[in-house]
């Protein structure tokens, strides 16, 4: 079968690799779809980062070349022995992480923190490709009403979840969300179906901004047409938002989460920044505010199963800008969304049946 697979910092080949098997608890999948992930990308970029490559990873023993792809949905075509659970044509979506659940912080429930955390395109074969093994514990199934394609979507909708649980949003907070990527526009989703009342999205470019609309928000808001903290409090009495998630990443992000969070508020830091930058620690400190961390998740898969299938959470097909072949997954999809043209892309979807 055709695999794109993983090597080290700009180096993915697409190969012919032997059909994998099920073992013992284990159950073969034919993909359907696939997402690419902005770690994907960065993988790319600036790898290895999560893939091993000089040693074998310690649970999985496998180190590259390894396929990638971690956001998928498919269908059941095999079982390994021991699996009561699911049945050949099953549809269904698989949670990559890998946890060992011995070390401190698997005991702990916190298995995103995992000592040895591996993962399904990660540290294990992947989804870009025909087929992919994956362990029982790791499965879930799709309800009829969620298509192969939003089903793709519940992995990074379940990092979206994690976000506002570990903000402890309560009932009727005002919102802000800064970036309206695929990030920011599934955490604005998850924030309203857990009971926001107002959710304002801070986004330049127009395809984006016109997109949050359609998908929920109350306003969109253009951080670079007027003063972002004068505009949001306009619209919130005076209070701002009592909760600001930055999906985007830049320092600069962070310092506009800053400027539209009330005093007491909470920001919740979901993108990924990669270089350090200044930040006005007093800001925080005068007007008591928290800034807090997510990444990942824990057991949001259900939830955001959940969303997607009562439609309180929407993907499919707004939210998709390009589907492209396994073959073509590298050039159309990875460098694409390294090229000029990233910023036009919401979300890539690959798959081995195009």
């Amino acid at each position: 079968m055709k695999a794109l697979r993983f090597y080290g910092g700009k180096d993915i080949r697409l190969e012919d690799i032997p059909e994998p098997a099920p073992g013992p608890k284990q159950v073969k999948i034919k993909v359907k779809w696939c997402g690419i992930c902005g770690s994907d990308v960065h993988e790319y970029l600036a790898g290895p980062i999560l893939i091993p490559v000089k040693r074998p990873h310690p649970l999985t023993g496998r180190q590259a070349p390894i396929t990638g792809g971690h956001e998928f949905s498919g269908e059941i075509v095999a079982m390994g022995d021991n699996v009561a659970q699911f049945k050949v044509g099953d549809r269904v979506t698989v949670r990559p992480t890998m946890p060992c659940y011995q070390c401190y912080y698997c005991k702990k429930g916190q298995h995103i923190q995992c000592e040895m955390l591996g993962s399904i395109g990660g540290a294990a074969d992947g989804a870009f490709a025909d087929y992919v093994v994956a362990p029982v514990d790791n499965v879930y199934k799709l309800p009829d009403s969620v298509s192969y394609e939003a089903g793709s979507f519940v992995e990074p909708l379940a990092c979206c979840v994690h976000a506002v649980k570990r903000g402890r949003m309560e009932p009727g907070a005002a919102v802000a969300v800064i970036g309206a990527g695929p990030i920011g526009l599934l955490t604005m989703q998850s924030a309203l179906a857990c009971g926001a009342s107002d959710v304002f999205i801070f986004e330049f470019l127009p395809e984006r901004m016109r997109l949050a609309k359609e998908l929920g928000a109350t306003e969109v808001i253009n951080p670079k047409e007027g003063n972002p903290g004068k505009i949001i409090a306009s619209l919130t009495s005076g209070r701002r938002a009592d909760m600001v998630f930055e999906c985007a990443g830049p320092g600069e992000a962070l310092l506009l989460a800053d400027t539209v969070c009330g005093r007491g508020g909470t920001i919740v830091e979901v993108g990924l920044m990669t270089e350090p930058f200044k930040f006005p620690f007093s800001n925080l400190f005068l007007r008591e505010k928290s800034i807090i961390t997510s990444q990942g998740y824990v057991d949001e898969f259900p939830a955001a199963i959940a969303f997607l299938g009562n439609g309180k959470v929407k993907c499919d097909p707004m939210m998709i800008s390009s589907k492209v072949k396994v073959e073509d997954a590298l050039e159309k999809g990875i460098k694409e969304l390294t090229s000029e043209r990233k910023l036009q892309h919401c979300k890539i979807l690959v798959s081995p049946e195009l």
